[in-house]
């Protein structure tokens, strides 16, 4: 398995655990992170989350609870999550998947300063949609 950038750490272990919805990952260079399901889903890559372009993210909320129903390889880069919420478009290579593990305080910190700019918090259903969304438009 390769990653996207030549030289970087590659996962030689994936463990789902469901029942504390988490993603093991184990690198090549020994890193090892435990990925709460709710951190991919509102990290989503995709364009649904990401937007298309600086400034059009999508605060994604009332995702505590997601579980992850599929883990489809993609080639030999990445994999594609299936989520309870639908939401199944985003493709996360395991540079993105590193970048996750190694900066996940940060960005739950990134992420608690946005909910409170918008006057959400982590179980506020998405706007205008149900607590099952997916947050597409």
């Amino acid at each position: 398995m390769a990653g996207l950038q030549a030289g970087s750490p590659t996962p030689q272990a994936l463990t789902v655990h469901n029942q504390s919805r988490v993603l093991e990952i184990v690198f090549s260079d020994g890193a090892a992170f435990r990925l709460p399901f709710e951190l991919l889903r509102i990290y989503s890559p995709s364009a649904e989350v990401q937007g298309h372009g600086p400034g059009q993210e999508v605060l994604q909320t009332g995702k505590r609870n997601v579980d992850l129903l599929a883990l489809e390889p993609v080639g030999n880069y990445a994999v594609q999550p299936g989520f309870s919420d639908g939401h199944d478009t985003g493709i996360y290579s395991w540079d993105y998947l590193y970048f996750l593990g190694s900066q996940q305080d940060e960005l739950w910190a990134e992420y608690e300063k946005r909910l409170l700019a918008a006057g959400a918090d982590r179980d506020t259903p998405m706007p205008g949609k149900g607590p099952a969304s997916c947050g597409s438009h």
